[in-house]
């Protein structure tokens, strides 16, 4: 392995040591006599406290890997860097490499501290530092960390805090840039926000200061390496098969559906599972303005938004690509979620032969859903009357799903709602499945059950023309979870 690393690091040299080598007998701890006295917790008369020793240690090892990590920094080939990463047998390669140089220190660490700090500035230098051992969780769904010295995740909707920190702001700050140059686009003072994504598709938004008042946030959403089916949501009672089937008729029947429900509570998800019941002899065109949905068809155009360069000019908006979509000859439009003008767009769209078309939007329920798609198109510099536009969505949208996230971190379909009309400039809708809370269990997760109306969809006709059956809606047959 030795003439592997060879070319890629330079000759080795020591690094100026800022501790005096220790006795083996004190290998794998440091010495509390070289910790200097810190807010007033340390002093030559008074034992520390365990708590200040290991915020010292802390310190210490957050030193020594920076240490190490400018010092590998300096050796290295850079130009080749790129290479190693992509290199089958490359991370083993750069972690040899770093092995040496943590063994020039003459800091007595033992074998396992030594594996440990090198995969730690292994991360840095390739990866995201302290967030990689995180991003390697497939049970982690949300990472979200509030400042440097506080990280929480998600783990089935539960939200718990790790003992995982950066070494201040600026260190979280480096890898926030590190995220966003990757996709070509930027973070400063300037421009302060922004929305990205990962390259497993996960997606990303961080805020710094100044409007980030105690320093930079940053949220990363998600997404496994195998999205889920059909078949896991069955599994994890998010739904009831009657329900699914119900679903796989209506996006197989050609019907023009919104996902609806709030932060969180799914969406995406279940917008992927039901793009896979789309023929794989159809023509998709996702739009969305950070790309993250994972289609498995093979004859699929993915469109992803711009932001404004550093002019403030050149950006790219989701109505812009709703309308160039059009002219691309599109079986299907697939819109990641509706958040403006672009809601007009989409529902004329739906109205002139691109039906089959599924978007999602934040709502807390069916009704709340339709209101906010009327604020949405009036949002735009087409002055349509409200009456007007209650039309285009009477006739454009066949079935709004609203998903939910309970208080015990689970994701249920609570509503399969049908729209029926315009009557009297209100919008008409049914229910055709419904998720009916019924409290808590012991171990506080939410009891519930999912059931039927007993309302024959008024679209059941024209699906059992396309050869499409579709199960009844018995409020006799329900699943209880």
């Amino acid at each position: 392995m030795a003439d592997k690393v060879e070319g890629v690091v330079e000759p080795l040299r020591r690094l100026p040591r800022s501790t005096s080598a220790r006795p083996a007998s004190q290998e794998g701890a440091l010495d509390r006599a070289s910790l200097p006295a810190a807010n007033g917790g340390l002093s030559s008369g008074r034992p520390a406290s365990r708590g200040h020793v290991k915020s010292l240690q802390v310190i210490e090892q957050q030193r020594l890997k920076s240490s190490v990590h400018q010092e590998l920094i300096a050796r290295l080939d850079l130009d080749r860097l790129d290479v190693l990463q992509d290199t089958p047998g490359g991370r083993q390669q750069l972690l040899t490499a770093i092995l040496q140089v943590i063994g020039e220190q003459s800091i007595p660490l033992s074998a396992g501290e030594r594996e440990s700090l090198a995969r730690e500035v292994l991360d840095e230098v390739l990866g995201l530092g302290p967030l990689e051992p995180l991003l390697q969780d497939d049970t982690i769904s949300d990472i979200l960390v509030n400042t440097y010295s506080q990280v929480y995740v998600e783990r089935k909707g539960v939200l718990e805090l790790t003992s995982i920190s950066f070494k201040d702001n600026h260190h979280l700050l480096r890898i926030i840039d590190k995220i966003v140059s990757a996709v070509d686009r930027r973070i400063d003072e300037s421009s302060p926000m922004v929305d990205a994504r990962l390259k497993d598709g996960s997606r990303i938004n961080a805020i710094i200061p100044p409007l980030a008042v105690d320093g930079p946030a940053l949220s990363i959403r998600r997404f496994g390496s195998t999205p889920l089916g059909a078949e896991d949501l069955l599994r994890n009672k998010a739904m009831s098969p009657q329900m699914l089937q119900m679903l796989r008729g209506a996006v197989q029947g050609r019907l023009n559906i919104v996902i609806s429900g709030g932060t969180g509570s799914g969406k995406t998800t279940l917008l992927n599972v039901l793009s896979g019941f789309i023929s794989p002899k159809e023509r998709i065109i996702t739009i969305e303005d950070s790309a993250e949905l994972q289609l498995n068809q093979r004859h699929v155009v993915r469109l992803e938004c711009r932001p404004p360069n550093v002019e403030g000019t050149g950006a790219v908006r989701q109505r812009e690509l709703v309308i160039n979509a059009l002219r691309m000859r599109p079986d299907r439009i697939v819109l990641g979620e509706v958040r403006g003008a672009e809601a007009l767009d989409m529902l004329q769209a739906m109205n002139t032969g691109h039906d089959g078309s599924i978007t999602t939007i934040h709502a807390n329920t069916p009704r709340d859903a339709i209101a906010r798609l009327e604020t949405m198109s009036m949002m735009g510099d087409v002055r349509l009357p409200e009456k007007a536009i209650r039309a285009q969505i009477a006739s454009a949208i066949h079935l709004i799903i609203q998903v939910a996230r309970l208080s015990d971190g689970t994701r249920r379909v609570t509503h399969v709602s049908e729209l029926t009309g315009n009557y009297a400039e209100v919008i008409s809708m049914q229910d055709l499945f419904v998720f009916d809370r019924q409290g808590l269990r012991p171990d506080g997760r939410v009891k519930g059950l999912f059931h039927g109306t007993g309302i024959v969809p008024r679209f059941s006709e024209s699906l059992k023309g396309a050869g499409i059956v579709i199960p009844a809606t018995s409020p006799e047959e329900t699943m209880e979870v």
